[in-house]
C-alpha cells in the first residue's frame, strides 16, 4: 500500500472556523506570543497564560470537522496515511483520520510542569491555577512553545522520506523546524500543495499548486488519487 504523508497547517482548521493564532500582525489573538506561548511567559504569568489556552481550548472544543479533514480520513481507504500537523487542535481525530503526529502538542491535553510524562486529556475543559498532577506539580497546557524542543520532530523526520505522495495544507511553510521536512521527501514523487496563497517554498520544481481553501481543494485531491487507483 502506497505511503501518503500529510503535513498540515492552520488553514487545515481555518475552514472549520478556527481562527489562526497568529494575525497578520504577528499577534496571536492580542497577545504578543511572548506573553502567552514561551517558557519564560509562564514562568512571568501563568493565569494569563492558563486562561489564555482554555480560551484556545474551548473554542476548538466547539467546532467540527470540515470536508477537508473527512476527505483525508477517507483517503485511508486505499492509502496509508500519515498526517503530520502543526495544529493543537482534534480536528483530524474526530474526522476518524487513525495516525496523526501533532509536531506542537494538543489542546485538549495537559501535563505536569515538572514531568512531561504525566500527561491527561481534558477535552474542552478549563485549568486553573492550584489544578495540579499526580505529582503535584502545576498542570501546564500539553503544547509545544517556542524556544522549546519539539518531541515529534524526529518521528516525522523519519517518515517522510518513506513517502509514495506528499501532501502540504494550508501551511505557510515559514515555521522551523517544521517547515523543513518537506525537504526530506524523494525529489521524484507526486508533491501537491493546497492553499489559496503560494506558501514560501524556496523551489516550486515538482510540486502541483492546488489554489484553494483545504474544505475546497483536499476532496478534489483526494478524488483524483482514489481514483487513481
Amino acid at each position: 500500500m502506497e505511503k501518503v504523508i500529510v503535513l498540515t497547517g492552520a488553514g487545515m482548521s481555518a475552514d472549520s472556523g478556527l481562527k489562526t493564532f497568529r494575525d497578520s500582525d504577528g499577534l496571536w489573538e492580542g497577545h504578543d506570543i511572548r506573553e502567552v506561548a514561551t517558557p519564560a511567559a509562564w514562568e512571568n504569568d501563568k493565569k494569563l497564560v492558563l486562561n489564555f489556552y482554555n480560551e484556545r481550548r474551548k473554542q476548538a472544543h466547539s467546532v467540527d470537522p470540515n470536508e477537508g479533514h473527512k476527505a483525508l480520513a477517507e483517503l485511508e481507504e486505499a492509502f496509508d496515511v500519515t498526517i503530520i500537523t502543526q495544529n493543537v487542535d482534534a480536528l483530524h481525530e474526530q474526522a476518524d483520520s487513525t495516525d496523526v503526529i501533532h509536531l506542537h502538542g494538543e489542546l485538549s491535553k495537559v501535563r505536569s510542569e515538572e514531568d512531561r510524562s504525566l500527561i491527561y486529556d481534558v477535552g474542552g475543559k478549563a485549568i486553573e491555577l492550584g489544578d495540579t498532577a499526580e505529582d503535584g506539580a502545576q498542570l501546564r497546557p500539553h503544547v509545544v512553545w517556542f524556544g522549546e524542543p519539539v518531541p515529534q520532530m524526529e518521528k516525522a523526520a523519519k517518515l517522510v522520506p518513506e513517502a509514495d505522495v506528499l501532501i502540504v495544507i494550508g501551511t505557510s511553510l515559514v515555521v522551523y523546524p517544521a517547515a523543513g521536512l518537506v525537504d526530506l521527501a524523494a525529489s521524484n514523487i507526486p508533491k501537491y500543495i493546497i492553499d489559496p496563497a503560494k506558501p514560501e517554498l524556496v523551489d516550486y520544481t515538482g510540486w502541483e499548486h492546488i489554489q484553494q481553501t483545504a474544505a475546497q481543494g483536499t476532496p478534489a485531491l483526494v478524488n483524483q488519487l482514489l481514483n487513481s487507483k
